[in-house]
């Protein structure tokens, strides 16, 4: 997920598609204009948000797209 910039002064949060159906077990992310915001979707508005600068939030990204390359090298 590229981080953009919102248009709004709330934070948009998604889930993942890959959640699946278990709503346990699940985090949220927002983009931002300063990278990305990361947070456990059951404590959506009491719990803690992890923050990421966008350098950061792109090389994870990245980090986790090589990863997947990887895994699906070794498969074929």
């Amino acid at each position: 997920m590229p981080a953009s910039p919102q248009t709004t002064s709330e934070p948009r949060w998604f889930k993942s598609s890959y959640s699946g159906g278990n709503t346990t077990e699940c985090l949220e992310c927002a983009s931002v204009a300063q990278g990305a915001l990361i947070r456990d979707s059951k404590y959506q508005q009491r719990g803690p948000v992890v923050s990421f600068g966008s350098a950061a939030w792109g090389r994870f990204i990245n980090a986790l797209s090589s990863a997947q390359e990887q895994a699906d090298a070794v498969k074929s």
